[in-house]
């Protein structure tokens, strides 16, 4: 009995869900807790409660879930919840949907208040639908999917205990489901679902000329196209756990099937590893990679070259406009941006093009601002084009750096809607004034860096020695370590020497960031890349040819400020509680 296992019947499972604030144990907390125990299709028990996570619940998750800050306020903290959530847990088989993430805020809790984790097995439901269903039953393996398809009598709804019993009946339809493949104990059931595929196992060959140390890899299909390109610290580690069972994802696995070779570049340092895969995934757009294979699709904002100029939002930078804002990630936060700087300068926000000989034959089309004090009417003839320049010249020297009048004004709004307890139109202006920092300080950053024609830093590495980059323009133009003992020196003169020749290839009044890899100069995620090098601890500025230095009234430090201000509040002082049931 012992080499058969243990029987699924006699298994204890403890189902369990929780409800957070957020994505991340590092910047959320735990809102509500549910759990179910069954054993042998027997419920045993439930334990199901909210949890005051210490600050308020962010509107998307009331709106996601419907749990208020008003209704946890009076409920337990974690603290006085774990205990009882372990011993209700104790010396079962932990499940849960997406189980990475729920253990992971669990396992976080634990660790902060002082309790041992213990050593659950865990089981996750994602992994067993991914080995017993197919792309033809189901379209995809989330919870309320797989609910729907096993007509459970439980739906899910984003609340924990709902979430939890919802996973119970998904769990003993995919047990039935695994008992067909001859899986009847737990031994069984966790080895069958992180079980590689066929298609896997026939496919672990082109691993084996893999070599190790950071570099870049690509997968490509029988005709030589690149099909996914990833990176890795360890190139052979990496490209093998692809041919394994904990390589579990759905696309992945299809990828795998289709791809006759893998593909690697070595490189001398992560960083170096970080941004040719950036490089790759931009000149290749591989299907199965997600992030970064449209560095064009990124937005600006635009003060326009004409006799009234305004904010637009365009795809492109060109010679002679006046003054950019940005790389911007999405035109809604550009839209975002663009609403903060429209409270601090009245510039016109149609989009007709106005010109003198229009406004004077009176066809250019009116709007109500003017009546409202956000626009000072060219278009009527109410304002000169030499008056309206004061609103250009403003406009431009926020869009240069100097971002106070565009936060002042946002905080006095702000300020006297929060008076008329019209806070959730506050709210959105404070999105707004977030929006426009963030941005601002991005392209200043970039900006700064992308203005440098030449600099060298150095950082420890892992091992032991330096590494060295060399960034002309913003962008990598050489990658290097010197061994550990050795002097630097040589070693950073042989990479200047060899570097890549990178031109300055920027748009007129772009505020010195390059338009981007296509037109030879550095794309922004690969600067940002670089400046997460550079700001790690130890990192040294060995040579800079240029001004490297960021606006003395920008926007980086409100940043840091609007960013504590979105973070968790620290918890509240201790209150009265109901007991815990």
């Amino acid at each position: 009995m012992e080499e058969i296992g243990t029987p699924l019947a006699e298994v204890t499972f403890v189902v369990v869900d929780l409800e957070t604030t957020g994505g991340s144990p590092a910047d959320s907390a735990i809102t509500e807790i549910g759990a179910v125990k069954v054993r042998g299709g027997v419920e045993l028990g439930e334990l199901g409660t909210l949890v005051d996570p210490g600050g308020p619940i962010p509107p998307f998750i009331t709106a996601l879930t419907g749990i208020t800050t008003q209704m946890v306020y009076a409920a337990p903290r974690i603290e006085r919840v774990l205990p009882a959530f372990l011993e209700f847990a104790r010396g079962t088989v932990l499940v849960a949907h997406n189980a990475r993430f729920d253990v992971g805020f669990l396992k976080a809790a634990c660790a902060e208040h002082g309790h041992a984790w213990p050593p659950f097995a865990v089981l996750d439901t994602v992994d067993l639908a991914r080995r017993v269903l197919g792309r033809d039953e189901v379209p995809n393996c989330k919870l309320e999917t797989l609910a729907r398809y096993f007509r459970a009598a439980t739906q899910p709804n984003h609340r924990a205990l709902s979430d939890a019993r919802a996973t119970v009946e998904v769990l003993h339809a995919l047990l039935e489901r695994a008992g067909s493949f001859g899986v009847t104990s737990l031994e069984e059931l966790r080895g069958f679902a992180k079980a590689p595929t066929p298609e896997q196992r026939r496919k672990r060959h082109l691993a084996d000329a893999v070599p190790g140390g950071p570099g870049v890899y690509l997968f490509e299909d029988e005709r030589g196209e690149v099909l996914y390109v990833g990176k890795s610290g360890d190139l052979r580690t990496r490209v093998r756990s692809y041919f394994t069972g904990s390589e579990t994802r759905p696309r992945v696995r299809e990828m795998v099937g289709i791809a006759e070779n893998v593909r690697t570049i070595p490189c001398a340092t992560a960083l170096e590893a970080e941004v040719r895969e950036l490089r790759l995934i931009a000149a290749h757009k591989p299907r199965y990679n997600r992030r970064s294979k449209f560095p064009e699709r990124a937005v600006w904002l635009k003060l326009t070259d004409e006799t009234f100029p305004r904010l637009s939002v365009v795809r492109e930078l060109r010679a002679g406009d006046t003054a950019y804002l940005g790389p911007i990630g999405s035109r809604r936060q550009a839209e975002e941006a663009m609403a903060a700087l429209h409270e601090a300068v009245p510039l016109r926000q149609c989009t007709q093009r106005l010109t003198l000989p229009l406004i004077e034959r009176g066809a250019a089309r009116t709007c109500a601002l003017a009546d409202l004090g956000r626009c000072g009417a060219p278009c009527e003839g109410h304002e000169t084009a030499e008056s309206y320049t004061a609103h250009t010249a403003a406009a431009a020297k926020v869009m240069a750096g100097d971002v106070r009048p565009v936060v002042a004004a946002a905080e006095a709004r702000i300020d006297r809607l929060a008076a008329e307890l019209r806070y959730e139109e506050a709210a959105a202006q404070r999105d707004r004034l977030a929006a426009f920092v963030r941005s601002a300080a991005r392209a200043q950053r970039l900006g700064a860096l992308a203005g440098c024609a030449e600099l060298v830093a150095a950082r420890p590495a892992p091992g032991g020695g330096w590494e060295i980059a060399v960034v002309r323009y913003g962008r990598l133009a050489a990658a290097g370590t010197a061994p550990h003992g050795a002097h630097p020196r040589p070693y950073v003169d042989a990479l200047i020497a060899t570097a890549e020749t990178v031109l300055p290839e920027l748009a007129d009044g772009a505020g010195g960031i390059p338009a981007g890899a296509a037109s030879g100069g550095a794309g922004a995620e690969e600067m940002e890349c670089v400046l997460r090098w550079i700001d790690v601890p130890g990192a040294r500025l060995v040579e800079l040819d240029g001004t490297w230095t960021c606006p003395t009234h920008g926007a980086e430090a409100l940043r840091e400020r609007l960013d504590r201000a979105y973070a968790p509040h620290e918890p509240a002082p201790p209150r009265p509680r109901r007991p815990l049931r």
